[in-house]
């Protein structure tokens, strides 16, 4: 079916969303203009989304004509044009760059002073707090999926705290326990996974690896933030993160946003 190029393409996002990010540089690198819709900001955001019965985002869409922006295969076919993706580092060392960001990010979220954590970013209902849990329950996230076979959704992602998460050392203890158990994982069921069988997740239809993929570089973009907050605090990252923490990961050029500045 030919892609209507007439009708506006429009970009659904918010500030700080590692995907949403992802997305416009993804369509600015191929040449395409496109409405840029804040759904914080625009309250026609969330109205227009409701149209095509989804409530999150990224999402691009041109007329009724929409695509979860994860996946840019169904990216680059609604805004009409061809994409022929890109490597993906195989499995092993996937796994290695995931362990290296979570002892990047364990380590930066010890340095955010207790009484900094439940600041909240700029432009974005999220506090230093649940950054640093986010990171650390994206692999979470997919170990469940592989292990459990529990449901990979849009709502286990949003990454609510535990009431029961309460002090930083709490938040500490709790990367530590998702790194031992991604190391767990991959040391008996992971390294004879079928990476090529279906992903089975909420944003498309994707390989298994393509999610482990994505785990590591969401993961990553996030860490890069929590270096980032700590800027923003006065403080001098501890060993920062450099790019070889992040190479072959498929990382966003702009750590916050292209749009919205952290300030």
């Amino acid at each position: 079916m030919a892609t209507d190029t007439q009708t506006p393409l429009k970009v659904y996002w918010q500030p700080g969303c590692s995907s949403c990010l992802k997305t416009k540089e993804f369509l600015i690198a191929n040449g395409m203009e496109f409405d840029s819709i804040n759904v914080l900001e625009d309250e026609r955001g969330f109205r227009e989304l409701e149209a095509f019965g989804v409530k999150l985002v990224p999402i691009v869409a041109r007329g009724s004509d929409w695509a979860n922006g994860a996946v840019f295969r169904d990216v680059a076919r609604v805004a009409g044009f061809e994409w022929a993706g890109h490597k993906i580092l195989p499995p092993p060392d996937l796994i290695e760059r995931i362990d290296g960001i979570l002892v990047g990010a364990r380590r930066f979220a010890a340095q955010i002073p207790e009484d900094a954590l439940d600041t909240i970013l700029p432009g974005r209902p999220r506090s230093y707090r649940q950054l640093a849990y986010h990171v650390f329950n994206i692999p979470d996230v997919f170990l469940d999926h592989v292990e459990l076979d529990a449901p990979y959704t849009y709502e286990a992602l949003i990454s609510i705290l535990p009431v029961d998460m309460v002090t930083k050392q709490d938040l500490l203890d709790y990367g530590a326990a998702v790194q031992s158990r991604l190391k767990a994982w991959w040391e008996t069921a992971g390294h004879h996974t079928d990476f090529s069988q279906d992903g089975n997740v909420y944003y498309g239809d994707v390989s298994l690896h393509e999610v482990l993929e994505r785990t590591g570089w969401h993961s990553g973009q996030h860490t890069r933030q929590l270096m980032l907050t700590l800027e923003k605090l006065g403080l001098s990252v501890d060993r920062p993160l450099g790019d070889g923490a992040f190479a072959g990961l498929p990382m966003p050029n702009n750590v916050w946003d292209n749009e919205a500045t952290f300030d």
